[in-house]
């Protein structure tokens, strides 16, 4: 079994149904259970819901069950990228351009592995990111794994207005005892 295998018996089966492939990660197996990990978004520009992964969970399996491609017991599991998307493919990162990224590289560049930065596209198959020390160049095949960072979403997000005054213990007057 491998990824690529699958990859080409599921590609067909998420398209039928409007979704585009992510990712497929296959895990475990021996002592423990074997998962099968896909990871799919709309095709539209729409958010994805637990019901579109219900339905991707229901039409996979069957496709898998048919074609069964894995010989031990697993477990599928489907979901969507999320916030925290990984980034794969050169259709990813051209697509994400101008966000925050974290990016591992398989080998050190000039003794550091782990990157953070702004992702300003691809050029000729090389990842190109803006760091807080210079611009990181990369190829596709020299990436371990890349994600978007979250963090710049969540620090922009407003505060919800209060609805009462916060409490302090000088203005907390429960536990004031009266003498009788």
């Amino acid at each position: 079994m491998s990824a690529p295998h699958i990859e080409k018996l599921i590609i067909p089966a998420l398209a039928d149904l409007g979704f585009e492939l992510v990712r497929v990660r296959f895990s475990g197996g021996g002592s423990s259970r074997a998962q099968l990990q896909i990871m799919a978004e709309p095709v539209e520009d729409r958010e994805m819901t637990v019901e579109d992964c219900a339905d991707i969970s229901r039409h996979l399996a069957a496709v898998l069950d048919v074609e069964d491609p894995i010989n031990d017991a697993y477990v599928l599991e489907v979901s969507s990228p999320g916030i925290d998307r990984p980034l794969i493919s050169a259709a990813h990162f051209e697509r994400f351009a101008g966000e925050l990224i974290k990016l591992t590289l398989k080998q050190p560049h000039d003794g550091q592995k782990r990157f953070r930065g702004r992702l300003t596209g691809i050029e000729q198959n090389q990842v190109i990111v803006e760091t807080a020390t210079g611009r990181l160049t990369a190829s596709i095949d020299e990436i371990e794994s890349a994600k978007i960072d979250p963090t710049e979403f969540f620090s922009t997000l407003k505060q919800p207005p209060r609805t009462h005054k916060p409490k302090h213990i000088s203005d907390d007057t429960s536990s004031e005892r009266t003498s009788s």
